[in-house]
């Protein structure tokens, strides 16, 4: 069974840093798309960054320069460097597994908030 948990959300004064962290339980990264993404209310969800089985990267162009996708094999765990935070990048963030190109299920975490607020 797939879990995920967020951890490293709050609130942070624009132009500050914070470091999202998803442990990851019950996938092996190879065979799984690791992403985040966000959401604010009345809004749909949107993708901010991925990171495929080989180490490639993708970011959304709101966030490019900022914020950067990484993962530590050994600790099973997904991070997402976020720099120079902006008030529009508040939002919940969420950590993803999709694994369907393999068979496997698509999978959410929890979410934890961001709030960019002086």
């Amino acid at each position: 069974q797939v879990r995920l948990v967020e951890s490293g959300g709050g609130l942070v004064q624009p132009g500050g840093s914070l470091r999202l962290s998803c442990a990851a339980s019950g996938i092996i990264f190879s065979n799984y798309v690791m992403g985040w993404y966000r959401q604010v209310p009345g809004k749909q969800r949107e993708l901010v960054a991925t990171i495929n089985g080989g180490g490639s990267t993708n970011y959304a162009d709101s966030v490019k320069g900022r914020f950067t996708i990484s993962r530590d094999k050994a600790k099973n765990t997904v991070y997402l460097q976020m720099e120079r935070l902006k008030p529009e990048d508040t939002a919940v963030y969420y950590c993803n597994a999709d694994g369907r190109r393999w068979g496997n299920m698509n999978s959410w975490g929890q979410g934890t908030q961001v709030t960019v607020s002086s």
